[in-house]
């Protein structure tokens, strides 16, 4: 199993954030990790700006520093729960370059941000900032667009976000694999239901159909441990059709409060894969995606031994 010690969430206030926030938290209590809550202050101006007298910008950007730190110990004030080691940031500068910076120097193993939505301003939001932090993190990252049906937590508990049922999603490959100790993971740390799906999207015949599903069916179930997952289920299911659109649909189905995929890499095809079926279940799924990264050899979060 895998153990997340440092957790990075990047926040900006908006009611995005404070849904991924709770996750973050949540996630800390559970494994009993470093929090890091970070807010970046993005001080460029435009050009005409600057013929501003030096003495009116130093005093505008001191004001906007001391801000951003007021509201960040306010946003943490009122989301804050009990049991979590946190440490705040305020940083200045590129907001995704700030983010990735800061994971590097920080060292985590994960990385929760919320996003926006998916038209207009909140669209370009996504693009601008989540997209780039996936396609560039050095770690797996926690996509919140919105909650799972399920995750609030029974009343009077500490914990924030409730996990029920997941969704790992697998094409069988090295990447996937990784992110399996994830999903086992996570269903093993909230008990919860955890379906491993896989999507045939090249079935040439129909009478290559039942062939095809048998032997998708026989490889997940090679995935499941022998031991199955503690407090939990694993149910395997095999669908037709375009990967991302089923992924989806089943988790509309199941109510399903999280998905899990891996993500391939950083080169040109990865990226269009990337584009194709992760970045469309996070535009229009219905709950969050961790997004697991493949690691190379001798990272700092490759050698984990306990649970997410």
């Amino acid at each position: 199993m895998l153990r997340i010690q440092r957790i990075l969430c990047p926040v900006d206030f908006s009611e995005s954030s404070a849904i991924a926030y709770e996750y973050a938290q949540s996630l800390a209590r559970h494994d009993q990790a470093t929090l890091f809550l970070q807010h970046v202050v993005d001080l460029t101006l435009p050009a005409y700006a600057y013929y501003a007298p030096s003495s009116y910008l130093d005093d505008l950007f001191q004001t906007v520093r001391a801000n951003a730190r007021e509201e960040l110990q306010k946003f943490v004030k009122s989301h804050k729960r009990n049991g979590v080691n946190l440490e705040c940031f305020v940083h200045e500068g590129d907001v995704v370059e700030s983010i990735l910076t800061c994971a590097e120097a920080q060292v985590v193993d994960l990385i929760v941000m919320g996003t926006h939505g998916l038209k207009g301003a909140d669209h370009a939001t996504l693009g601008s900032v989540a997209e780039k932090v996936l396609r560039k993190a050095p770690c797996p990252v926690l996509v919140v667009r919105q909650p799972g049906p399920h995750v609030a937590a029974p009343e009077g508990s500490q914990s924030g976000v409730e996990l029920r049922r997941i969704v790992f999603c697998t094409d069988f490959s090295g990447p996937s694999h990784r992110a399996l100790d994830y999903a086992l993971s996570a269903a093993a740390e909230y008990r919860a239901e955890l379906t491993l799906l896989h999507v045939l999207e090249d079935v040439p015949r129909s009478a290559d159909i039942e062939k095809a599903i048998a032997a998708a069916t026989q490889q997940l179930a090679k995935l499941i441990p022998a031991e199955g997952v503690k407090g939990g289920k694993i149910k395997t299911v095999v669908r037709i059709g375009r990967a991302y659109e089923q992924i989806i649909e089943l988790a509309l189905e199941i109510q399903a409060d999280l998905l899990i995929m891996a993500v391939r890499g950083r080169n040109a095809l990865d990226l269009a894969v990337f584009g194709s079926t992760t970045y469309r279940v996070i535009q229009l799924g219905p709950c969050p995606v961790l997004a697991v990264h493949v690691l190379k050899a001798g990272s700092a979060n490759s050698s984990g031994t306990t649970r997410l």
